[in-house]
């Protein structure tokens, strides 16, 4: 596995993420066009209809090109293993950027259908090329807004096919690190979670969600049993991260 080799401090990219993290929150984007440029890189160099080389492409662009802020190869397989798990006919994930986490879930959940909300327009435009090129985008859909918008992608979201109460059977949290928390707790008020539903929550302690992890351990064995798992930040193996697996118990 590459990320067992890499040191992030050696990386210009990763300075310039570093430097540029404060858009994020607003913007979705680093601000150097990387995202555009990894998009470019996908439909240059993978194979069409060939997800799981699609990703590997990504991968691929994030070691040798420039550092990209999704989950990554080696937090992506404690996904997987989550997806496998929950097993979904219906998943939904907050937080597209360059869709590289919906693809995971696609590729591990081949009868799933995938939703992803997205703040930026222009990331939802690079993730849909991505997916058509990997040939999954009859089966995932991005919806760009944000869960704390007053309801209007919440209902958008209730709108669309398979939504509905109980429905959800796989949550994908790697977005706003601040909002993971009220976000949970507006998507629990729609009815959409089952007991039994898994919920994986990404970068709990790199950038932190300190009061997500505290709601979880607060509740732990009440309404949800959660599994820390201990990693690495994405595409390198030097800064720690957490990220937290759990079962909704209703």
């Amino acid at each position: 596995m590459r990320w067992q080799r890499q040191l992030p401090f050696l990386r210009w990219s990763f300075w310039r993420l570093a430097m540029g993290v404060r858009n994020i929150p607003k913007t979705g984007q680093v601000g150097d066009g990387r995202e555009a440029a990894a998009a470019d890189y996908v439909v240059a160099n993978a194979r069409r209809n060939d997800p799981e080389h699609v990703l590997a492409t990504i991968d691929d662009f994030a070691y040798t090109k420039a550092y990209l802020i999704n989950i990554g190869e080696e937090k992506g397989a404690l996904l997987d293993a989550a997806v496998r798990r929950a097993d979904p006919t219906l998943a939904l994930e907050l937080g597209t950027y360059c869709g590289y986490g919906a693809l995971r879930i696609a590729c591990a959940a081949p009868r799933a259908r995938v939703y992803s909300v997205e703040l930026s327009a222009d990331n939802a435009g690079q993730a849909r090329r991505i997916w058509e090129h990997a040939g999954v985008a009859d089966r995932v859909t991005c919806v760009v807004g944000i869960i704390g918008d007053g309801g209007a992608t919440l209902d958008a979201l209730d709108a669309a096919p398979g939504f509905g109460p109980g429905a959800l059977d796989l949550l994908f949290i790697d977005h706003d690190k601040n909002a993971y928390l009220p976000d949970l707790q507006s998507i629990l008020e729609r009815g959409w979670l089952h007991p039994g539903s898994i919920v994986v929550a990404d970068n709990v302690k790199i950038p932190g969600a300190p009061a997500y992890r505290a709601h979880m351990r607060e509740q732990q064995g009440r309404r949800w049993r959660t599994v820390e798992h201990s990693t690495h930040a994405e595409y390198q193996n030097v800064l720690r991260d957490l990220v937290l697996e759990s079962e909704f118990l209703g």
